[in-house]
């Protein structure tokens, strides 16, 4: 068995659609309709009262017991653009305590999606902020000779 995508159930596959393609950057690999597959392995679907995931669960509403999560070398760009699409935050931009920046917001059903960057550019921007390698390890959690390899000294 292989892990195939995600699915998030939505409301309005339309305004879904439209969130994830022109905000979020994502291209349809395939489009059945109802049932949408991003490249990468996301999938929206939006399922009608007789589903059987409907039937059985609550399939509207919020639930953040997981997030999505993206990444970008243009975190401040991402951050405009959805602050001139009226979109509802958790945080604006932040760093974290590993010392990536990230921010979390929500899509037209509230489920959750972290933007941050990647691991090669945080640690690079802590290494071009005058940090030593040793605190950049410790600070991020990350081994040594990763960090080395990251910033180009190995």
């Amino acid at each position: 068995m292989i892990f195939h995508s995600s699915v998030i159930f939505v409301t309005d596959i339309e305004k879904s659609k439209d969130f994830y393609i022109r905000v979020i950057g994502q291209t349809v690999e395939h489009d059945f309709g109802n049932n949408l597959i991003f490249k990468g392995g996301l999938s929206i679907w939006q399922i009608g009262a007789e589903h059987i995931v409907n039937q059985h669960l609550k399939t509207k509403g919020e639930s953040n017991r997981f997030e999505l999560y993206f990444e970008t070398k243009r975190i401040e760009e991402i951050a405009e653009l959805l602050k001139s699409e009226g979109v509802r935050f958790l945080h604006n931009i932040k760093e974290e305590p590993w010392g990536q920046r990230t921010i979390r917001f929500f899509d037209p059903d509230n489920h959750l999606i972290e933007v941050g960057e990647p691991l090669e550019e945080f640690v690079n921007n802590m290494y071009q902020n005058g940090l030593t390698i040793d605190q950049i390890a410790k600070k991020s959690g990350i081994p040594v000779e990763t960090v080395m390899a990251l910033v180009g000294l190995d």
